[in-house]
């Protein structure tokens, strides 16, 4: 028998300064192993994917008043844990007006996620290094300056004196 696919949706979450454009992100405060992350969540039954991912940004941040600009794609790729497959769809969403560059929020409710405990910020675009679980992969496609520029790994030493003769 075929495992079912969970949907799941996640919200880039953008903002623009005199600096350029913001990416909002969250680090688990009482797990701090989990990376650092963008609003995303599963799809509950019978949920429209706009719906899920406007609840799923409320939710893991706090914020409302976010407008969705449009749907970006979906990225299938199994869940890191358990290998069970899964279905990402990606949104572009903008930010309200007069948001603070950095806040901590509880989840409420009476979901799985209920107390835990997030620290939200935004951080300039293209990032520096990918977020937990790549989930910076669809960025590129909102705008392409915005792809994550990792720093290249620099080689070995070994390797170096081998380049070198």
């Amino acid at each position: 028998m075929r495992p079912t696919t969970r949907i799941r949706v996640a919200g880039y979450v953008i903002r623009t300064t005199g600096s350029g454009a913001q990416l909002l992100v969250f680090d688990h405060i009482d797990f701090p192993d989990a990376g650092t992350q963008v609003p995303a969540g599963g799809v509950q039954p019978g949920e429209e994917l706009l719906d899920a991912v406007l609840r799923e940004v409320a939710e893991e941040t706090g914020l409302t008043g976010v407008t969705v600009v449009h749907k970006i794609g979906s990225e299938d790729k199994p869940q890191p844990e358990t290998g069970q497959p899964r279905r990402t769809t990606y949104f572009h969403l903008q930010a309200p007006d007069h948001i603070p560059d950095a806040w901590q929020h509880t989840v409420t409710g009476a979901g799985v996620d209920r107390e835990l405990r997030f620290t939200c910020r935004f951080v300039p675009l293209p990032l520096r290094a990918h977020l937990a679980d790549h989930q910076d992969a669809l960025l590129g496609d909102i705008d392409r300056r915005w792809t994550t520029r990792t720093e290249p790994r620099p080689a070995s030493r070994r390797a170096t004196e081998l380049c070198r003769r």
